[in-house]
């Protein structure tokens, strides 16, 4: 469990699964043998797998503790959620609440989940499964959706995205259901210490958290960065990325106000040490690891 102090807020990781996921050539297609080569120091063992040729992703929620809030940030894969599409996925039992209860927090003591967007492994603890149909595993929390992301997602091809479609159906339409859906649009400010603010191009709606606290802050990115390499070549968009234009001009605009304002990016699937600072290299950028 890794523990983050942000001026007054503490942030935790709670960890859903960490192993070698996704082939870096079909994930990235600008992906080169010698890209390893280049990046070795920072890359290998906890980023990249090359016995299998796979990028190491984390898979994990974080959790925010300040100003007497308790907010969850992504909400991972989720339990029992049938994801054919990807068998890693797919109706998964791992024991994440039981972590979340170690890092201090029931269901019941969550005030808001915010989903920086709405793919399915980072809505799927939304909800979990009680007596045959999917209820709201954080009963007292808002739920904070991107208008565009839900709309859009809520009308997706689930032959073109099928694990996207399910997840709508079984992790953000019972919440909308139940009443516990907040959707935003544009910048949106929660309180002192939190503001939303939009970076389509991932998903339509993708959105980054920024946490300001006594001065300090930390950027919670989501999918706009999926692996260190791309703090290197901002350029690179994953195989996800909808929107390829816009994604790259996100990304950008999320590492300069990242090098520019010194706060700790904290991404959703980063491996070890899992959060870095973001430093300008002329045009380019270097992560420093916390």
């Amino acid at each position: 469990m890794s523990t983050f102090t942000i001026g007054a807020a503490t942030i935790t990781r709670i960890e859903e699964s960490y192993e070698p996921n996704f082939e870096a050539t079909k994930f990235f297609a600008e992906w080169r043998g010698d890209v390893v080569e280049r990046h070795r120091e920072w890359m290998l063992p906890h980023h990249y797998d090359p016995a299998s040729g796979k990028l190491k992703l984390s898979i994990h929620s974080w959790l925010v503790q300040v100003g007497g809030r308790t907010i969850l940030v992504d909400a991972c894969v989720g339990n029992d959620k049938p994801r054919p599409n990807r068998p890693l996925w797919h109706m998964m039992k791992t024991p994440y609440l039981d972590r979340l209860a170690k890092a201090g927090a029931k269901p019941e003591d969550v005030d808001a989940v915010m989903c920086t967007h709405l793919h399915n492994d980072h809505v799927g603890w939304n909800t979990r499964m009680q007596d045959g149909r999917w209820i709201p595993t954080f009963p007292n929390a808002r739920y904070v959706f991107n208008r565009t992301d839900f709309e859009h997602f809520g009308s997706v091809d689930p032959d073109k995205q099928p694990g996207n479609a399910a997840a709508y159906k079984d992790s953000v339409k019972p919440i909308a259901e139940a009443g516990l859906a907040d959707l935003v649009s544009g910048t949106h400010v929660v309180d002192e210490h939190l503001t939303l603010e939009p970076a389509p191009g991932h998903t339509p709606g993708t959105m980054f958290i920024t946490l300001s606290s006594r001065g300090a802050r930390a950027m919670f990115c989501g999918d706009i960065l999926h692996q260190a390499i791309q703090i290197f070549h901002p350029e690179w968009n994953s195989f996800a990325c909808e929107d390829q234009e816009n994604a790259r001009k996100s990304r950008r605009a999320v590492l300069e106000r990242c090098a520019g304002s010194g706060a700790l990016l904290m991404p959703t699937h980063f491996g070890a040490p899992f959060v870095c600072h973001v430093d300008a290299k002329g045009d380019a950028f270097v992560p420093r690891w916390a």
